[in-house]
């Protein structure tokens, strides 16, 4: 369920059958690239591909690599944040990190080791799950055991069916089970949350916008219990199954919330030591005051 509605000219051109296009005005017409590492250009299809759960082959000795999937229909509310402190965070530790974007005209590799997915309005969603199920790319990587980070939009294509521009039931990827469709009221600010116990990271801090109510089936448990907001809209915020988290928060979380960026860093290349109390400042800083914030209340 995403912030509102956008009908650019090549959503509606492929809506009505026509052939994909681009989103209209996007910077990065060139395939998926080293942007954050300031490497050369690589296509997203130039990467090797495995099928099923075979094993993932990383790019090298300690280095990651990390998916931006559809940045140019997935990508509201700052989450390429959530893309840039990982790659900060695995840095510091030493880690070499190669950055792929995938835009939505270009196969997902399959070889990946964290791949994210931010927000988005009805329509993007909408073809954002068309492709995908038409890829396969990111379902295989999935099985293949490779950690997927889904905020808002993301976090509902992950299921088994979410609600369409006039909340009609779509299908989902099938990655997680759950299911999500239109609520009776908008989720619109600050969320404060307390994770699952299991997960060892502390409470967390983020900013919902959305209309949607998730249901969590089998096999899948909350990432969160709400303490302040609206989340799944039962009481639970998020959900999480083996190595696929998939939440509502924007701000962007990963940037508010340290633990849980570390917490897919270490699902992903092993356990890290700890970030020296300075290379934390600021990052602390931000978290200190949004959790001050909102606990405060209302002036």
């Amino acid at each position: 369920m995403a912030a509102g509605r956008h009908e650019s000219a090549a959503g509606r051109h492929e809506l009505a059958g026509g052939r994909p296009e681009m989103a209209a005005g996007q910077p990065e017409t060139a395939a998926g690239r080293h942007e954050m590492a300031g490497g050369r250009p690589e296509r997203a299809g130039g990467l090797p591909s495995v099928s099923g759960a075979q094993p993932r082959s990383r790019p090298g000795p300690g280095s990651l690599r990390l998916v931006w999937v559809y940045p140019d229909l997935l990508s509201t509310y700052g989450d390429r944040g959530n893309l840039l402190i990982l790659e900060r965070r695995a840095r510091l530790r030493g880690l070499d990190i190669e950055a792929v974007m995938v835009n939505a005209d270009q196969p997902v590799p399959r070889q990946g080791d964290i791949y994210l997915m931010g927000g988005g309005e009805d329509l993007p969603q909408i073809l954002a799950a068309r492709r995908l199920r038409a890829d396969g790319g990111l379902a295989a990587a999935a099985r293949g055991g490779a950690v997927i980070f889904a905020v808002c939009a993301g976090y509902q294509l992950l299921g088994m069916e979410f609600g369409g521009d006039d909340g009609q039931p779509l299908p989902g990827l099938e990655i997680l089970n759950i299911s999500s469709g239109r609520g009776q009221r908008r989720g619109v600010g600050e969320i404060l949350a307390d994770v699952a116990p299991s997960l060892g990271v502390p409470r967390l801090t983020g900013f919902e916008n959305h209309q949607g109510v998730t249901r969590l089936g089998e096999g899948v448990a909350p990432l969160a219990r709400v303490v302040t907001g609206v989340g799944n809209g039962d009481g639970t915020e998020g959900a999480f199954a083996g190595r696929v988290v998939g939440t509502y928060l924007h701000g962007p979380v990963l940037v508010r919330n340290p633990g849980l960026a570390d917490l897919l860093l270490n699902w992903a290349a092993g356990p890290l030591p700890p970030l020296q109390t300075g290379e934390e400042e600021w990052t602390l800083r931000l978290r200190e005051q949004r959790l001050a914030a909102v606990s405060a209340g209302p002036g």
